[in-house]
C-alpha cells in the first residue's frame, strides 16, 4: 500500500479551502491549494434584507483550486467535499432554483413556530435526537413551504452534495450531513410521516449513502476545466465537517471529549449509539451521525464567531490590528469577574457584536469592557466556561469518563483559549491538529481509494502519528491571575501526544 494524492474541498461557515493531501499508512501532508470565503451575502427583499450562499460562487473559487492541485499533482484518486450543515439548493430539472438561503437567514423563524404548531419539541427530540436550534433544514423547509419557496422544487441537496452533484452529474445524501436535518430519524431512515404531518413534500432529498461512497467519476467538462483526469473519483467523505473533524481527533473516545472548534465549537463525545434521553434534550445535546456509524453526541456553542465578529468590527474602526495582536493584549488581562452567555441568540446575526455584548451587561448591572483586549478576554473566559459546561455534561450524560478534552480546528490555534478550558475543567486539553476537518476529509477519501486500511482506530493513528499536538495542563487558581504565560506549554513542534499516555 503507497502513498496517493486526494483533494478535499472544505467549506467552512465563514472560510473554505481546498488542500491536496499526499495519504498512506505512513504519509499525510497536506498543502493548501486555494482559500476564499464562504459567510453570507445580503441580498435586499422591499424591507427584509435576505442572508445567501454565494454557492456558485464558492464552487468556482473550489474549482480553482482543483486546477492548482492539478497541476502539482500526478494523479488525484478522488475529491471529498465537506460543509457546514442544514444549509440546502433547491432544483427542479437538474438546475438550481436560486441561491441557497444561508441558516443564519431569520426566514426560519415562522418555520419554527409552524412545525412546532403540529409537533411538539419534545416529541422532534424524540424521533430525531436533535439540540433545539432554529435554522435546523426542517424549520428552513417549513418557512420555504409557507412562502411557496418550495413551489416546482423536485429535489433538495444538502451543500456538500449540491457541489458533488455538479462535479459528477450525480444526485446522494451522505448520511452525517442527512443527520443534521432534523429529517432523519434516530432509527437512521428518513422520517416521512414527520414531513406529511409538517406539510413537507416526501422523497425531497435523493437516496442516503454512507460515509466513504464513491459518488462517480469526475464529468468531463470539470476535468476540462481544472486539468484532473477523468479517472479521478468524488467520494461522499463524512460531509458534515464537524463529522470530518471528529474522525480526525487523535483520541481515545471512551475516556476523552472533542471540542471542535470553528465558527462554531460543538463539543461532545463518540459514542456507538444515540442517548435519546429527556435529559439530554432539557440540557440541549443532539445525536448526530457520525463515519462508520458511529454517534456524535454534542451540544453547539456558538464559537469563535463572536470573536470574528467582535474583532471584525474593532478593526474597521482602526481600534485593533489583527486577532493575534488584540489576544496577546488579552492575555495580560486578569480572568473576568463576569461572563456572558456566548448561546444568547442576540449574538447570532452578523454585525455589532461589541455593542450587543455592552447591552447585555448592563441590562444584568454588570460592568461593560473598557477596551477591545478586555470585551476580547471576556469572550475567550466566556466561551472556556460554555465549553467546561457542555463537556461535562457530555460526560454526564453519556457515562463517559472524561479525563482529558481534545481541541481540533482553529480554535486550537488560540492558547489562550486552550489554557482557559484547561484552567475551568482542571484536566488537560490537547489541541491539534488545525486542519481536522480536512485531514478526516483526506483520510476517508483515501480509504475508499486503498491508499489506507482500517476503523477509526487506524485512520486517528495516522493522525498521531503524523500531526503535532499542544498539550496545556491547568494552572493553580494563583497561577492564572500572574502575566507569565505559556511556561508550561509544549512548543507547537513538539510531537504529537499519545492521549493514552495523558490519560493514565
Amino acid at each position: 500500500m503507497t502513498a496517493g494524492e486526494i483533494v478535499a474541498v472544505d467549506l467552512g461557515a465563514t472560510s473554505g479551502r481546498v488542500m491536496l493531501a499526499s495519504v498512506g499508512p505512513d504519509r499525510l501532508s497536506l498543502r493548501q491549494t486555494a482559500r476564499f470565503p464562504t459567510g453570507p451575502m445580503r441580498l435586499w427583499q422591499g424591507d427584509r434584507t435576505a442572508l445567501v450562499s454565494d454557492l456558485p460562487g464558492i464552487v468556482a473559487h473550489a474549482v480553482e483550486g482543483l486546477a492548482v492541485a492539478a497541476r502539482a499533482a500526478d494523479h488525484v484518486h478522488a475529491i471529498g467535499v465537506d460543509s457546514w450543515a442544514v444549509d440546502y439548493g433547491l432544483l427542479r430539472d437538474g438546475r438550481l432554483l436560486g441561491l441557497p438561503y444561508h441558516y443564519r437567514d431569520t426566514r426560519s423563524e415562522s418555520g419554527v413556530s409552524a412545525v412546532h404548531a403540529v409537533v411538539t419539541p419534545e416529541d422532534l427530540h424524540a424521533r430525531n435526537g436533535l439540540q433545539f436550534l432554529p435554522f435546523t433544514t426542517v424549520y428552513q423547509l417549513a418557512a420555504d413551504e409557507f412562502t411557496g419557496v418550495l413551489d416546482g422544487a423536485e429535489r433538495a441537496l444538502l451543500i456538500p452534495d449540491l457541489v458533488a452533484y455538479w462535479l459528477t452529474g450525480e444526485m446522494v445524501t451522505e448520511r452525517t450531513n442527512a443527520s443534521t436535518t432534523g429529517l432523519l430519524g434516530i432509527d437512521g431512515r428518513w422520517d416521512d410521516d414527520l414531513c406529511r404531518r409538517v406539510g413537507l413534500p416526501t422523497g425531497l432529498f435523493p437516496d442516503l449513502v454512507e460515509t466513504g461512497s464513491d459518488v462517480g467519476p469526475i464529468l468531463a467538462g470539470v476535468a476540462e476545466a481544472t486539468g484532473l483526469d477523468g479517472g479521478t473519483r468524488v467520494v461522499s467523505v463524512a460531509t458534515h465537517d464537524t463529522a470530518s473533524a471528529v474522525v480526525a481527533v487523535p483520541m481515545d473516545p471512551t475516556r476523552a471529549a472533542y471540542i471542535s472548534c470553528g465558527t462554531w465549537g460543538l463539543v461532545g463525545v463518540e459514542l456507538d449509539g444515540p442517548v435519546a434521553s429527556d435529559a439530554a434534550r432539557t440540557a440541549g445535546f443532539t445525536n448526530e451521525v457520525g463515519a462508520d456509524g458511529r454517534a456524535r453526541f454534542l451540544h453547539n456553542v456558538m464559537g469563535l464567531w463572536l470573536l470574528n465578529e467582535s474583532v471584525e468590527h474593532f478593526r474597521r474602526r482602526g481600534h485593533v490590528a489583527d486577532l493575534a495582536t488584540v489576544l496577546d493584549q488579552a492575555a495580560d488581562l486578569p480572568t473576568s469577574d463576569a461572563v456572558i452567555d456566548v448561546d444568547d441568540p442576540r449574538f447570532a446575526a452578523p454585525g455589532d457584536v461589541p455593542v450587543r455584548i455592552d447591552d447585555w451587561l448592563t441590562e444584568r448591572g454588570l460592568p461593560v469592557p473598557g477596551s477591545p483586549a478586555a470585551t476580547v478576554r471576556l469572550i475567550v473566559d466566556s466561551l472556556a466556561v460554555a465549553f467546561a459546561d457542555a463537556v461535562r455534561s457530555a460526560g454526564d450524560l453519556s457515562g463517559v469518563p472524561v479525563a482529558a478534552v481534545h481541541m481540533v480546528g482553529g480554535g486550537a490555534q488560540n492558547a489562550l483559549l486552550c489554557q482557559c478550558v484547561a484552567d475551568r475543567l482542571g484536566m488537560p486539553v490537547l489541541a491539534g491538529p488545525v486542519e481536522a476537518t480536512a485531514i478526516g476529509n483526506v483520510l476517508v477519501a483515501a480509504r475508499s481509494q486503498g491508499l489506507v486500511a482500517g476503523g477509526l482506530d487506524a485512520l486517528r493513528e495516522i493522525v498521531r502519528r503524523q500531526c503535532a499536538v499542544r498539550r496545556f495542563v491547568p494552572r493553580s487558581t494563583s497561577t492564572r491571575t500572574s502575566r507569565r504565560r505559556d511556561a508550561h506549554l509544549l512548543p507547537s513542534t513538539a510531537p504529537a501526544v499519545d492521549p493514552g499516555k495523558v490519560l493514565s
